[in-house]
């Protein structure tokens, strides 16, 4: 019987003027442990008259993160925050009960030709501290845990695996692992690993019990202890999951919550401008036309 329990393409999404790749969610699989939702941006050149404008937008009950293989993003929030991050930094943003940030071009990149690349993922918190106090977190590359086993390097860009812990501070027990080889390798590290287990492909290609599979894609373990795979010359993966949680999550646009009536209050909210703003900046993104809320469960 095969380990692998379900495979997500990519599909196009359009978030304004940027077309991603839309991995989480997907209607077989909402969650992978606590990850709820995961974008592929790019690689994409953007000419001269062509920038990032992401406007002040609000986010609750979760932590986004952002990781860039190329290119820059300038991030500003309702905490005062204001941070070019740059390729192998993390940006790691808790909403908690409400924060509203944008993200854009930095100023001195909108005239000329310019690359952007990476992943936005959202990571739901536990119930608990869906209501917490929100923060933003800034790692620098060099912060982030990285090592090399056989040839194959791994870096830890959140949580915790394999003995290493990220700086990057998580609120449920998860990780978030890159791995990239050279060579063909056979990796086995199920045993380092818990809870749910998602491998995405970004680059080159993986081979497990007898197929291979190519990139943009994400595969879904049936069990975390038997995660095996050749991983093919030239090759970069993310391995990511953790702990689920026991109940489900809605998720309405930015707004994740583990009841209706949450997603409702952040909605009204956002629409009778209850949210703090960001210093300077008064473009705020509409609240979008009503669709049905999706129900979030591992």
């Amino acid at each position: 019987m095969s380990n692998i329990n379900i495979i997500i393409e990519e599909r196009p999404a359009n978030i304004g003027n940027f077309l991603v790749g839309r991995l989480l969610p997907f209607r077989g699989k909402r969650m992978v442990g606590p990850f709820i939702f995961i974008d592929h941006m790019g690689p994409a050149l953007l000419k001269e008259h062509q920038n990032i404008d992401v406007g002040p937008h609000p986010h609750i009950g979760l932590s986004t993160l952002t990781y860039l293989f190329e290119g820059s993003i300038m991030h500003r929030d309702t905490l005062g925050t204001a941070v070019e991050m740059f390729p192998n930094q993390v940006n790691w943003m808790t909403a908690g009960k409400g924060i509203v940030h944008s993200e854009r071009t930095p100023e001195y990149l909108r005239h000329s030709d310019k690359r952007l690349h990476g992943l936005q993922i959202w990571v739901a918190l536990p119930k608990e501290l869906e209501d917490m106090t929100p923060a933003f977190y800034h790692a620098e590359a060099d912060e982030i845990p990285s090592w090399e086993t056989d040839g194959v390097s791994y870096k830890l860009i959140a949580g915790e695996a394999f003995g290493h812990k990220s700086p990057v501070p998580v609120y449920s027990k998860l990780f978030l692992l890159e791995i990239k080889s050279p060579t063909t390798q056979t990796i086995s590290i199920g045993d380092d690993l818990f809870g749910e287990v998602g491998l995405y492909i970004l680059e080159g290609s993986i081979e497990s019990e007898g197929n291979i599979y190519e990139p943009k894609r994400i595969l879904v373990a049936q069990n975390s202890q038997l995660c095996q795979f050749t991983i093919h010359a030239n090759t970069t993966i993310y391995l990511f999951g953790g702990e689920p949680f026991p109940e489900e999550r809605f998720i309405y646009w930015n707004f994740v919550a583990t009841s209706q009536a949450i997603i409702e209050q952040a909605k009204q909210d956002w629409k009778e401008d209850r949210f703090p703003r960001i210093e300077g900046e008064t473009d705020l993104v509409p609240l979008p036309p009503e669709i049905p809320n999706v129900r979030m469960k591992s």
